[in-house]
Order: structure tokens, then C-alpha cells, then sequence
């Protein structure tokens, strides 16, 4: 569980009334609903992101939001003082360029900042995947970031996690588009890799409780529910939940890129999202490490069938929370059409691009 690259230090104490919890990405699928977690739950908030009117619907009164890139090393000054635990929410797999260049120097940024403001402790959710196998660039990005925010001397709390399950986050959003929209599927190979989903609910609980978290040196957890399923399997179970009748015709010798514009065609992702996506479907993202599940007992994940019902049960009654393309968008969610099993969403660019 722990990375001991650091010398032993004092923990990091549970943020105070006073302390204001820092909050990147709150413009983001995942950062959206932890915006709301933590608000719900009383915490005092501060949001940085260089689209403060994104959030003008989203925050509650006692919540800041302050402008600022975190590319721009300068935009951040000052915007920690006072910050105990800090949430590094964003990634760079949706804008143009070299991501994993940007993604490294975001990282640098935030982590000189974080250490430079006496920040106790970053929050960050990574991806699953064996740092031993030739990993994607997308994998191969978020596990550097890590080690980039280790780097900086902050302790860093990691979570890496698989396919996230919740109403408008990516992946559930290309299985919906791809079993609404074609009664005959071929499937390339990667449709049969092995991943362990998790319920964003569920993911949204060890984030928060990560703010409580005892320990005195950096930690990785491992996180999923307590299946493991292909994309395929989880296509079938959600035509089933929906009724629908769909045919899988396996095509292994379909290339990764032949398969992005095949996804381009069908989905309403832009191309260069789903060429990353499909690239990162390489090998198994599995649990190996069972120690969340020793350290955080009271998080008891819910499976694939419960975490598509309620998906789906989420759009049914219009009300998906943020949208992994256009979370806290200035509409309501039902303006933008986030019930419709058909419906088309916007992208957007910036640096909040969220799982």
C-alpha cells in the first residue's frame, strides 16, 4: 500500500472549519460530484479553475473559486495559503498536443505550489494497470503524475481506479451510445480486456474518506468493485437491463486506430478521445492489492448490475449530476438533454478533463 520515498512525518491532520479543502477539476465529471460531497458535507471549499463562471450553478456560498491554470505556474501563487488537504482532479487526455507533456507539467506545477503553500497532503485518482507491462500513454500518464507529486515532498493519498460506472461518465457513455445505436456490434479485441469497474458512487466515497486517512507516508490504493468483466460483458448487461436484443460479432484483427474511427462514427466522442480510450485498453485493469478494502472496511462496493441500475435509473429521472464533456455547464442537465438515451454531448476543452 505505502510508497516510502520520504523520511517518516507527522499526519496530516483532519482539515478544521477554517481550512479550506482545494479543489481542481471541480469543472470535470468526477471533480463535480466530489464538489458536491464535499459541500453536502460541510467542508469549506476552494475551487481553482480558469473557468470560474462554469461553477457559478454549481457551489455553495461558503465555496471559493478562484481563477487559475494549472499549467500556468504563476496563475497558482497563493491560491494554497491555508490549504491542509488538497484534490488534484484534472488530466490532459482531451486537448490537443502532446498530453503527457502537459499532464507532467501540471503536476510539477500544482506539487511546487502545494509545497511551497505547506500543504499537508494531495488527493489523487489515478488509473489502474502493472507498472510492469507496456502500458498505454494514457495509463503510462496518470502513474507518472503521481510519481510527479511525489516528487514535489507533499504526501501523496493515490487512488487508481478502472472503468468508472455513473451516469455521464466516458466509458458509460460509450457503452450506452454503442448498444443504443447499433442492434449489430463488431468487436474488436479490446472489447474482451479484463477491468473492474467501480460505481462513481462508491469511488466518490473513498475520495472523501481519504480526507481522514491516518497515516504518515505516501499511499497507493487500488480500487474497483467486486467484478471483473469485460466491456463486452458490460454492454450485454446493460441491453439487458434496457431490453434490447443486440448481436456481438467478434473482429480481433480490427487495429486500435481502424476501431477509433469505427467509435468516432457511432459515439459522440471526438476522435482523438476515443483513439486514447482504446489505446489504453491494452492489458487487464484488475485489483491486485486488497489493501483499500483492509483500510477503508466501511466501503463496500457494489457490483456491475447494481451500478448500471443506477445509471440508468440516474438519466431515466434527467438528473445525471456532471457529464464527463460538460459537467457544471451553465444549462441545467436538462436542458442539455442528460436523460436522453440518444442525446449528443457537448465537449469541452480546458484542462478539467475528468474520467
Amino acid at each position: 500500500m505505502a510508497i516510502s520515498t520520504l523520511a517518516k512525518r507527522e499526519p496530516v491532520p483532519t482539515p478544521s472549519t477554517t481550512s479550506p479543502i482545494l479543489l481542481t477539476g471541480a469543472t470535470g465529471y468526477i471533480g463535480g460530484r466530489l464538489l458536491r460531497v464535499l459541500q453536502n458535507a460541510e467542508h469549506r471549499v476552494r475551487c481553482v479553475t480558469r473557468r470560474p463562471e462554469a461553477l457559478q450553478f454549481c457551489v455553495a456560498p461558503t465555496t471559493e473559486v478562484i481563477s487559475g491554470n494549472i499549467l500556468d505556474r504563476e496563475s497558482l501563487t497563493g491560491t494554497m495559503d491555508g490549504v491542509e488537504i488538497a484534490y488534484y482532479m484534472v488530466h490532459s487526455m482531451g486537448s490537443k498536443g502532446d498530453f503527457e507533456e502537459q499532464d507532467r507539467r501540471a503536476a510539477h506545477n500544482f506539487g511546487q505550489e502545494a509545497r511551497r503553500a505547506g500543504v499537508g497532503r494531495i488527493i489523487y485518482l489515478g488509473g489502474l494497470g502493472e507498472t510492469s507491462e507496456e502500458l498505454s500513454p494514457h495509463l503510462r500518464s496518470r502513474q507518472e503524475v503521481a510519481e510527479v507529486l511525489r516528487a514535489s515532498g507533499v504526501q501523496v493519498v493515490e487512488f487508481r481506479a478502472s472503468i468508472v460506472i455513473g451516469s455521464g461518465s466516458l466509458s458509460f457513455e460509450m457503452i450506452r451510445s454503442l448498444v443504443e445505436r447499433l442492434p449489430v456490434m463488431v468487436t474488436p479485441r479490446w472489447v474482451n480486456v479484463t477491468a473492474q469497474p467501480i460505481a462513481v458512487d462508491d469511488l466518490l466515497q473513498y475520495l472523501s474518506a481519504a480526507l481522514d486517512l491516518k497515516i504518515d507516508d505516501h499511499a497507493v490504493f487500488e480500487i474497483g468493485g467486486p467484478d471483473a468483466v469485460s466491456y463486452g460483458d458490460l454492454m450485454r448487461e446493460y441491453a439487458r437491463q434496457r431490453q434490447l436484443r443486440r448481436l456481438m460479432i467478434p473482429v480481433p484483427l480490427l487495429t486500435p486506430r481502424l476501431s477509433s474511427l469505427w467509435l468516432g462514427l457511432v459515439t459522440p466522442l471526438y476522435a482523438r478521445i476515443g483513439r486514447k480510450l482504446i489505446d489504453s485498453i491494452r492489458h487487464p485493469t484488475v485489483v491486485r492489492d486488497n489493501a483499500a478494502r483492509q483500510i477503508f472496511p466501511h466501503i463496500r462496493p457494489q457490483g456491475v448490475r447494481k451500478a448500471i441500475a443506477s445509471a440508468l435509473g440516474n438519466e431515466d429521472r434527467e438528473c445525471a449530476a456532471t457529464h464527463w464533456a460538460d459537467a457544471c455547464q451553465r444549462k441545467p442537465a436538462k436542458e442539455r438533454g442528460a436523460g436522453s438515451h440518444t442525446s449528443r454531448p457537448r465537449s469541452s476543452e480546458g484542462e478539467e478533463n475528468s474520467l
